[in-house]
């Protein structure tokens, strides 16, 4: 028998109706909109659906039908292990990587496409030598980046850009955000010369969404080629405060540059803040629609002649409180290295698990905020000591650029609210008010700004 402890409650084997129920309100939504990539017309069509309250429902309603207990899917050959207790969550988490994967077989094929050597796609032996290169990179464990006054620069720079072209047009977009956005995201993680370098986000846009269909999709290898090449180029002479700068910095510092690869960590980066400028447009729009939550924020923006506060309190739990809303990472997957105890069953080795970030952030037998927006919640430990809340994953397998993704999305966050006279078209009345809609749209997003 394993070493571990036999914890939690039996899991248990969900028959054909009931996997039928689960494929067709929970997973088949949500691999439908788009793991890596969204979906345009699919997160549409999601919005109009509401799917996310109907995953909630589902989940639910099988997690007090049988007690709490993990359901098991057998998806062909597959055995998929959904848990629906915040303490299964932890058990999962904590357990990475070493009994529990991040790199789960779905997930090596989608990110295979497009960073191959990245850490949540290395063994364990990997890991131990590409996650200490990507938190030197992103100054893991610091609210305040150490280059934090660069990267305010960027953030400044570009929205207040953003804000003057809005005000000529009177409307802000996503496409216009997402443009200035991944201008300042490119510039943080590779240097100046790579701010109007949009065929490398083309590049990459077009192997995440052939990344969305795991290993189902042919290797995009000549695209994958152009990436690398790119990037390669800009690690030749990458500014030592950039992210790549101090990666390759850190990596040559230890003797692991071959192995660490810190070129090829750019391209998750720069997807990750893909998903950071998605929370920031659904947080506008939700204080766009909420005078109140507004003024919290605009009472801690920066007068012009001090230097960047580092932190920006009402502006992070607005973004929190977006993203749990709202999560950016829709199932958080887990593949057993060993044979698991799990309460009185042995699940081999090779089981995959998944947690439903939208499930345990809208739970309301757990959660009596989880509808409301309630920024509140990250400040008095409501909402950060819940073990199923888990926007940036947890345990040793942590999101390592937590820290740097509040502090750019609060500056961008902040800096829209103050600057420009916003109005959010047609959903204003749907998040003016709690209980917030489960599923939003960003792409749909559109603001109207006066002058």
């Amino acid at each position: 028998m394993p070493a571990h402890a036999a914890l939690g409650r039996t899991p248990v084997d969900l028959g054909p109706a009931e996997t039928l129920l689960v494929l067709r309100k929970v997973l088949g939504p949500l691999v439908a909109e788009g793991a890596i990539m969204r979906r345009p017309a699919v997160t549409a069509w999601a919005e109009r659906r509401q799917v996310d309250r109907d995953l909630v429902r589902t989940l639910g309603s099988l997690r007090d039908r049988h007690g709490g207990a993990p359901l098991v899917l057998r998806l062909g050959p597959r055995r998929i292990v959904v848990v629906t207790e915040a303490d299964d969550v932890a058990r999962l988490l904590q357990g990475t990587p070493v009994p529990f994967s991040a790199a789960t077989r779905e997930k090596r094929g989608a990110l295979d496409q497009f960073v191959p050597h990245g850490v949540l796609v290395s063994t364990a032996a990997g890991r131990t030598v590409r996650r200490p290169v990507n938190e030197a990179a992103l100054d893991t464990g610091r609210p305040v980046h150490g280059d934090a006054d660069l990267i305010l620069e960027v953030v400044d720079r570009e929205a207040h850009g953003l804000l003057a072209r809005a005000r000529e047009r009177g409307i802000l977009d996503w496409a216009a955000f997402t443009d200035a956005f991944t201008r300042a995201a490119r510039e943080i993680t590779l240097g100046p010369t790579a701010r109007d370098d949009t065929p490398l986000t083309d590049t990459l846009t077009a192997l995440r969404r052939a990344a969305n269909w795991s290993y189902l999709h042919p290797r995009r290898k000549r695209l994958r080629r152009d990436l690398d090449s790119r990037i390669r180029l800009y690690a030749r002479a990458a500014p030592p405060r950039t992210l790549l700068g101090r990666a390759l910095a850190r990596a040559e510092q230890d003797g692991t540059t071959g192995i660490a690869d810190p070129a090829g960590q750019v391209p998750h980066w720069l997807f990750a803040f893909d998903a950071a400028g998605s929370t920031v447009f659904r947080a506008l729009a939700v204080l766009a629609s909420r005078p109140e939550a507004r003024a919290a924020v605009l009472a801690e923006v920066i007068p012009p002649t001090s230097d960047h506060p580092p932190l920006l309190p009402a502006s992070r739990a607005a973004v929190l409180e977006a993203v749990r809303l709202w999560p950016t990472t829709l199932l958080i997957l887990r593949d057993s290295t060993e044979p698991t105890v799990w309460g009185a069953r042995e699940l081999p080795a090779g089981t995959g698990f998944a947690i439903v970030s939208a499930f345990f952030h809208r739970d309301e037998r757990r959660l009596p905020f989880a509808h409301e927006f309630t920024p509140g919640a990250w400040s008095d430990g409501r909402a950060a000591d819940d073990r199923g809340i888990v926007p940036f994953s947890g345990g040793p397998a942590a999101c390592a650029g937590r820290d740097l993704v509040l502090l750019v999305a609060s500056s961008w966050l902040t800096r829209l609210v103050a600057g420009g006279n916003l109005d959010l078209e047609g959903r204003s009345r749907y998040l003016a008010r709690d209980p917030l809609p489960a599923t939003v749209d960003h792409l749909g997003l559109r603001f109207t700004v006066g002058r």
